[in-house]
């Protein structure tokens, strides 16, 4: 497994997003990345998804256009609609 300190995956993670673009600059596989964020106790970017995803609905259900709030919130237009659209789907259930 590539030698990667526990700084410099912290350091990564807010660079390059993803464990497989991490994966991608040393020569290793996503999972292995990930291995190296459970050993070292970081956790994932997506734990933050929820908080996000609920600012998401809040500005949209307060009259904000998908877009304006795709550009807001750094994502792009077709991912905003769908936390939208997912958000819808699990509250008619």
């Amino acid at each position: 497994m590539a030698r990667i300190s526990k700084q410099e995956l912290i350091r990564l993670q807010r660079i390059l997003k993803t464990d497989d673009a991490i994966g991608e600059k040393f020569g290793i596989t996503r999972q292995a990345v990930h291995q190296l964020r459970v050993k070292y106790g970081i956790a994932s970017r997506l734990v933050k998804n929820k908080e996000r995803n609920a600012r998401i609905i809040a500005l949209y259900k307060s009259g904000k256009s998908g877009t304006s709030i795709a550009d807001k919130m750094g994502l792009s237009a077709p991912q905003t609609y769908r936390i939208i659209s997912m958000a819808g789907k699990k509250k008619k259930r």
